[in-house]
């Protein structure tokens, strides 16, 4: 089989959760009009810290302490980078779901926490998504803290 054929199943089966994380990454970037008394920021930081976490829960699936504690230590500086960006500058909200979204990229190639086959592509269009969204918001001049 040739190279191109091989890459076909590949994009096929990347099909649903690009699509999906593209759904679920607009609707989290409208989530601050759902939540119209908390800053902006506070509403996005709270996403981020919510998408950080989820690898926590497939690191107890897995049951290997090294990826627990791996993966523990790396959702907690997402949720520092989260809290930073509740009074901070919203371009912290920006680096962290950009950086959230390469983490995603890393453990979609080496598959570090067994058994997230499909999560690690679709949280990755979620938080490039909602990086960019918010990276508009900001030079679009679109205020964050009341």
């Amino acid at each position: 089989m040739s190279v191109a054929g091989l890459a076909q199943p590949v994009r096929a089966g990347l099909r649903a959760p690009v699509i999906w994380g593209l759904a679920v990454g607009g609707a989290q970037a409208a989530s601050p009009l759902a939540f119209w008394w908390l800053d902006t920021a506070t509403v996005y930081a709270l996403g981020l810290a919510l998408i950080a976490s989820v690898y926590i829960g497939f690191a107890v699936a897995d049951g290997r302490a090294t990826v627990l504690a791996v993966e523990s230590g790396v959702a907690s500086m997402f949720v520092i980078i989260a809290a930073a960006a509740v009074t901070g500058t919203p371009w912290l909200l920006v680096v962290g779901l950009a950086g959230h979204g390469f983490k995603d990229l890393w453990q979609h190639r080496r598959q570090f926490v067994a058994n997230t086959r499909w999560w690690p592509p679709f949280c990755l269009v979620v938080d490039w998504v909602v990086a960019a969204i918010i990276a508009v918001e900001i030079v679009a001049g679109v205020h964050f803290h009341h």
